[in-house]
């Protein structure tokens, strides 16, 4: 099978596109022919040798964990009824970057009927962290929620996840087309944070998504009114914004992590895909890539130009 191979750590241009053996799904094992491949900025620290948590694995190794496609065969222990589903699902953390993946029957997620492949791809990791980010903020409604990185995977449908609640959503991202792009969404309001004073556009607010940490974090930290919530999910910046407790106890503000359990996680991907069958949240994917273009698709998302989700098109001719 054609796969992408991250030989050693450094620039997307390790990422180099070349034979591999084809997986064989053992006990409790499907094979999925992968159409399309989930790519993260996560995984772009992860090749660079860079990434928030250590690594369990060293190249060579085929990166990449969420892939979307068709469980073509399946091991011991397994339905064989499975055999042709459309299905997402996490690879473990590696092998997603490829033709076929073998992965754990345990961790399939049938795709709705209605709702496209690569939306659902789009959703795999964006989606479940959406839904637990807006349950940990307990959003009221008419309460007014900052979401930075509002025009990314996670930011575009926390937009749309608050507004649902009934939230102003006021949407903090970085150049003309991103908020444009969250305003389409239907962000009631939109700041460019790279512009000097954006904070000060804003006005108080009630809930902080807080996807970039850094400066854009503690900016954002000193809108929250008394009762305030920040709820942290991502690090785009590359620096957590390291906010002491006792500044967020002084203002009654209270600074969330999310954390939940597997069964938790599972619910909220299962909610995702479902309210995208039904029509009520929109992925948004930005940018698409052949399996051999997949150098130059993190090459997009490090250069900070890329809108929404960024997906490998394993079956797309170079």
């Amino acid at each position: 099978m054609r796969a992408v191979w991250l030989r050693e750590f450094g620039g997307p241009e390790v990422l180099v596109a070349g034979d591999a053996p084809d997986p064989v799904p053992g006990e409790g094992r499907v094979l999925v022919e992968v159409e399309f491949a989930n790519i993260t900025f996560v995984e772009t620290q992860i090749r660079s040798g860079t990434g928030p948590m250590p690594v369990r694995w060293e190249p060579p190794v085929i990166p990449g964990n969420g892939v979307g496609g068709v469980v073509a065969a399946v091991g011991d222990g397994v339905d064989v009824a499975l055999v042709g589903r459309r299905v997402v699902t996490s690879t473990g953390g590696t092998g997603g970057y490829a033709q076929k993946a073998a992965v754990d029957a345990k961790g399939l997620f049938e795709v709705p009927d209605g709702l496209a492949l690569d939306d659902a791809v789009a959703l795999l990791a964006d989606g479940r962290t959406a839904v637990m980010m807006t349950r940990a903020a307990q959003i009221r409604e008419g309460e007014r929620v900052l979401v930075e990185a509002a025009a990314g995977g996670v930011g575009s449908l926390l937009v749309q996840l608050a507004k649902a609640r009934g939230a102003t959503v006021v949407a903090a991202a970085g150049g003309a087309r991103k908020t444009e792009s969250a305003t389409r969404l239907g962000a009631d309001e939109a700041v460019d944070y790279g512009e000097p004073g954006w904070a000060g556009k804003t006005g108080p607010v009630d809930v902080v998504f807080d996807g970039v940490g850094g400066d854009v974090a503690r900016e954002a930290f000193g809108l929250l009114r008394e009762g305030g919530r920040m709820v942290s999910f991502g690090l785009a910046s590359g620096e957590e914004a390291n906010i002491p407790e006792e500044d967020a106890r002084e203002r009654g503000v209270t600074l969330v992590w999310p954390k939940a359990t597997p069964e938790e996680l599972r619910e909220f991907t299962e909610h995702a895909l479902r309210e995208a069958a039904a029509g009520r949240l929109t992925p948004v994917i930005g940018q698409r890539f052949p399996l051999d273009g997949a150098a130059d698709a993190h090459a997009a998302i490090e250069a900070r130009g890329t809108v929404g989700k960024t997906l490998l098109e394993v079956s797309r001719p170079s």
